[in-house]
């Protein structure tokens, strides 16, 4: 009976639906509602893209991967990196490789990047990713990269405060969440979907801390999954490389 009863729960596992399988220890992201995609900072190279050398917007992943291709890498994921201005600036701070490029922005307003708390993604200086409120944020002068944004989506665990289960605000959205072992998982919602399932999702991954990043205009570049979306108009861009061949 303890047989059939180990082998009928592995046969659930092996078949379940829920956005993370366990397998070996290892989270696996299996929702079909997301495209998503899983770092490693320590032995990828990751970084969060704003303009070119010649001091030009890069826009568009289109541009950020044409860009990368004459000086000899290869765009292997890319992702629209936070909410930005109508001059493509960034919206609130911004990191690029140890220099602040735009100022931390703690002010309130109206929309989702005042939607309090908001928060910050940035990766130190040894690669280790992190997610904080923008009220906890410190700059202690070992960031290579960040980018701010709002609304935080998981806080220590648990879902931002304000969201509601059923909620019929729905929108494409795109958002990042630093998992156990200090990994980055990025997704998007291929249809629209509320604040809450978007955050239950990085929560049910075991984000302790997740931050949105945008709404309708979120495009993701990722051709290992065929998922393939090159334009857009943004600010920040992340983008993961590897040498070109």
């Amino acid at each position: 009976m303890k047989r059939v009863t180990i082998t009928l729960i592995t046969i659930f596992l092996f078949f379940s639906t829920e956005a993370v399988i366990v397998l070996a220890g290892k989270a696996q992201t299996g929702d079909d509602r997301f495209i998503s995609y899983v770092v490693d900072p320590k032995k990828q190279d990751v970084k969060l893209y704003w303009k070119d050398d010649k001091n030009q917007n890069f826009k568009s992943i289109q541009n950020l991967k044409t860009w990368l291709g004459k000086n000899k890498r290869n765009l292997v994921f890319a992702m629209n990196g936070g909410m930005y201005r109508a001059d493509n600036s960034p919206q609130g701070l911004f990191i690029d490789n140890k220099i602040t490029l735009s100022a931390l922005d703690t002010s309130s307003g109206r929309g989702n990047f005042y939607l309090k708390p908001n928060g910050v993604f940035y990766i130190s200086n040894d690669n280790v990713p992190f997610i904080s409120t923008t009220t906890n944020f410190k700059d202690n002068g070992k960031i290579k990269y960040a980018t701010q944004s709002g609304p935080m989506l998981v806080i220590d665990g648990e879902i931002h405060p304000a969201f509601k289960a059923g909620s019929t605000n729905l929108n494409i959205r795109n958002g990042v969440g630093v998992l156990p072992g200090n990994k980055i998982v990025f997704a998007m919602s291929k249809s629209p979907i509320n604040f809450y399932d978007f955050a239950m999702y990085f929560k049910t991954l075991g984000c302790k801390n997740a931050l949105y990043l945008d709404g309708f205009v979120s495009r993701t570049y990722l051709p290992e999954k065929q998922w393939m979306q090159t334009d857009g108009n943004f600010g920040v861009i992340i983008g993961v490389t590897n040498a070109a061949h």
